[in-house]
């Protein structure tokens, strides 16, 4: 359902003094998948075409993103596949597990609890789950323990929580933000169906379901 593109990526290389376009961060993640199928393999490098294929761009555009980050590759060879991936996890800050709260534990908040194993491989646990409703819930084999949304601002500075995902509706959304904001909180996911206000040095990737249907839908028309 998440692509690691969408996998609200904590923006280091943002943070750095480096202006990096989102788009290239972006395209960051579809380059790692190229890698990580190719490691799988058991393939020890790969050209900037090919990799390029994989991740739908041209190779002049792979080109251009990596240099933000330094000189890869070597002409003749290509790049040196467990490096290059070596290098995209240290850009994207997934060498270690990123803690990431959630907001709101409705139906797509559960859902989102029981890709837990999935969001792990990719570098990233949920490890606080906050609504106005705290209860226990079960996802799948694990209790889940919700707590309320009141103790979401000393939670995440407690444990120095910079990301978060949210999964409330829209009339609670800004609400729910600005105590994120004020917690410490610097990237949301928003799956909430409404344009957030944040402050410039808060990133918000927004998934909204209903948009992305009408995207396709004009297509088949």
């Amino acid at each position: 359902m998440l692509a690691k593109s969408q996998r609200f990526v904590y923006f280091h290389v943002r943070m750095a003094k480096v202006d990096i376009p989102r788009k290239t961060v972006y395209r960051l993640s579809l380059y790692q998948r190229g890698l990580q199928r190719l490691e799988l393999n058991q393939i020890a490098t790969v050209s900037s075409a090919a990799l390029a294929k994989a991740a739908g761009v041209k190779p002049t555009q792979l080109r251009k993103d990596l240099t933000y980050f330094g000189q890869f590759g070597t002409r003749g060879l290509g790049y040196d596949v467990a490096a290059l991936n070596k290098k995209l996890d240290e850009v994207l800050g997934t060498t270690r597990l990123q803690p990431v709260v959630l907001a709101g534990a409705g139906n797509l908040g559960m859902a989102l609890l029981g890709y837990y194993e999935g969001f792990a491989k990719e570098g990233f646990e949920i490890v606080a789950t906050f609504d106005c409703e705290p209860c226990v819930r079960t996802v799948g084999s694990r209790k889940v323990k919700v707590r309320p949304i009141a103790e979401m601002p000393e939670f995440a500075r407690q444990h120095l929580i910079k990301m978060a995902i949210l999964s409330v509706p829209g009339t609670a959304a800004q609400e729910v933000v600005n105590t994120l904001v004020n917690a410490g909180i610097q990237a949301i996911l928003n799956f909430a169906p409404i344009i957030l206000q944040v402050p410039e040095n808060v990133v918000v990737n927004n998934v909204d379901l209903a948009i992305e249907l009408e995207n396709l839908s004009y297509f088949i028309r």
